[in-house]
């Protein structure tokens, strides 16, 4: 299993190196975003285009006075569940996130909300550095 560990953290780490820099992001949840990007990340055109496709995009649930948002329920579960576990992860052992948890909690947002604007942000998070990272080996290979 170590050995397993160790072949995974080397192949994200090869593909997108500043990746794994992310706060509760390991090789593990690394290796199912980078799924979800394929061989070329530039087929994926924007941020938001890569929320919806690994289901943590907003969609307004608004019924009456009330304005609320869910999360879509397509798009790639095991993308969306590596996304809600770098969330739980964040929750539990990052102060600038427990900082905007209780904020958003004295705001009266629900768990279940703070929880969708996290996995957002970290989808942007993420998509923000495996295209650096993909701009970053492409200019390396075109310069060879």
């Amino acid at each position: 299993m170590k050995d397993h560990d160790a072949v995974i953290a080397k192949l994200t780490t090869s593909l997108s190196p500043t990746l794994c820099d992310g706060f509760g992001i390991g090789p593990d949840t690394a290796a199912e975003i980078l799924i979800v990007f394929g061989d070329n990340p530039d087929r994926v055109r924007s941020e938001a285009a890569f929320a919806k496709l690994c289901g943590v995009a907003p969609i307004p649930a608004s019924s009456g006075m009330t304005t609320r948002h869910r999360l879509a329920w397509n798009g790639h579960r095991q993308a969306n569940a590596a996304i809600y576990r770098t969330a739980i992860v964040r929750m539990q052992h990052h102060q600038p996130t427990k900082d905007y948890v209780a904020k958003r909690t004295a705001e009266g947002l629900s768990k279940r909300d703070i929880i969708r604007c996290l996995k957002r942000f970290i989808a942007r998070e993420v998509y923000g550095r495996v295209m650096a990272d993909f701009h970053a080996r492409t200019a390396l290979s075109a310069a060879t």
